[in-house]
């Protein structure tokens, strides 16, 4: 019984060795696809400005937290930046995590929101974000919350 201890407890070690590699391999896939959704998203914003930026990436339950004020559902957040057209946000991913499923992933890091008071002086907001990324049925991320 001894001698076939050893051989099984070697196969054993080098199988979740190789299902570990795998798992982290895969992780990173997914990484490079949530900061690609996140450079997407602030090249959309670029482009077309805020509303159609956070329109487009939302998921359709996707909630936004503004302040004390919960934004539910793609529809609220479209009625919500409907006349938002500014391109002066920015931001930077510092960190992304996945979840072991594979089909849920976080981000945060530091923007910097750049505007006009109501006096016209030019104003800078920055802070930190949270975006939670949900993978859709076709394969693309959303945010479902922000």
């Amino acid at each position: 019984m001894k001698r076939f201890l050893m051989p099984f407890t070697l196969l054993l070690a080098v199988l979740y060795a190789c299902n570990n590699k795998e798992k982290r391999e895969n992780s990173e896939q997914i990484k490079q696809q949530i900061m690609e959704a996140e450079n997407n998203f602030a090249a959309a914003l670029q482009k077309n400005g805020l509303h159609d930026a956070f329109v487009a990436f939302a998921d359709d339950d996707a909630i936004l937290i503004r302040g004390s004020e919960l934004i539910k559902g793609k529809k609220a957040i479209d009625a919500r930046y409907i006349n938002q057209h500014t391109k002066d946000l920015t931001w930077k991913v510092d960190f992304i995590e996945v979840s072991q499923s594979g089909d849920l992933a976080y981000t945060y890091g530091e923007y910097i929101y750049s505007y006009q008071d109501s006096i016209g002086n030019q104003q800078k907001e920055t802070g930190v974000f949270n975006t939670i990324w949900k993978l859709q049925k076709d394969g693309t991320w959303k945010y479902v919350k922000d």
